[in-house]
């Protein structure tokens, strides 16, 4: 059955989470804060749609159906009717906070609200939440690049119902995704796996093990890993690694603590992603 969806952040997660509901048939409002990010995150899922990324999850007739179940909305009082919304801005707690408030006021009584938070606890986000609310709110954790990471975590904060769990989880799978259940602690798991070894991986540098270059190959070679921890690095920013760090460093101690050169390079202008220098020469 078509669903109303809303999307919150028209970044590289909102977009692509707005394009998997979109492909799966569902009717999508794309929300940002200004005209120019809307277009762009079109404009690049229509790119990503006709370069064939990820061709199996389509056909070349659906791009422009597909595309044309996504409508911008600058104002979110255009999600009165949504059925389901999910917030996908920049991972800062209060940032979160406040929208969720503000949809709180806006969407109707059985509109379910998932925030697509990879570190900060949903029973924290959920504070922002009306209480009479909480049994429709919980986590949603996507994976990026999403039109090709079919995992999702799924996260109940402390009053999310089981109604609402049984739901969601059938709503991802419907969507083309793997959903698991996590408990509701920072970080989740995947991050939690992921964030100890890439600050292993830093450390390896520090100590003059090995270089990122050689290191990522060890990782694709030896591990089976699609990607190495340095590229994984550039492509999602040094700076985001180094903010979820230290929301679980606060959590669980020194374990994840950031590694000094981790911190320094982005301090020195080398965080990675669009258009700044990262570990790896090509970034």
């Amino acid at each position: 059955m078509t669903k109303k969806v809303g999307v919150v952040g028209a970044g590289l997660m909102g977009s692509e989470i707005a394009l998997v509901f979109a492909l799966a048939g569902h009717e999508v409002l794309l929300n940002d804060r200004d005209q120019s990010s809307l277009d762009r995150a079109l404009a690049r899922l229509k790119g990503l749609m006709e370069k064939g990324v990820p061709r199996s999850f389509f056909t070349e007739d659906q791009i422009e159906p597909t595309l044309s179940r996504i409508t911008p909305a600058l104002e979110l009082d255009s999600f009165a009717d949504r059925e389901i919304v999910t917030e996908a801005v920049f991972e800062q707690e209060q940032l979160k906070t406040e929208l969720l408030s503000q949809l709180d006021s806006i969407v109707s009584a059985d509109c379910l609200i998932a925030s697509n938070t990879s570190t900060i606890p949903i029973g924290t986000l959920a504070a922002a939440i009306a209480p009479e609310r909480r049994n429709r709110f919980l986590g949603t954790h996507y994976f990026s690049p999403v039109s090709h990471m079919k995992l999702v975590e799924v996260i109940p904060g402390f009053d999310t119902s089981d109604a609402t769990m049984t739901q969601i989880m059938a709503l991802m799978s419907d969507i083309g995704k793997t959903p698991i259940a996590v408990k509701d602690v920072p970080g989740f798991a995947v991050n939690r796996m992921l964030h100890a070894f890439i600050i292993e991986a830093v450390r390896l540098v520090e100590e003059g093990v090995a270089s990122p270059e050689d290191l990522d190959t060890a990782c694709r070679l030896g591990l089976g890993h699609p990607i190495g921890p340095f590229a994984l690095m550039d492509a999602v920013t040094s700076s985001l690694c180094v903010q979820a760090q230290e929301i679980m460093q606060d959590a669980y101690g020194e374990r994840f603590r950031p590694p000094p050169l981790l911190k320094q390079r982005v301090r020195g202008g080398y965080p990675g992603g669009k258009g700044k220098p990262g570990w790896l020469p090509s970034s």
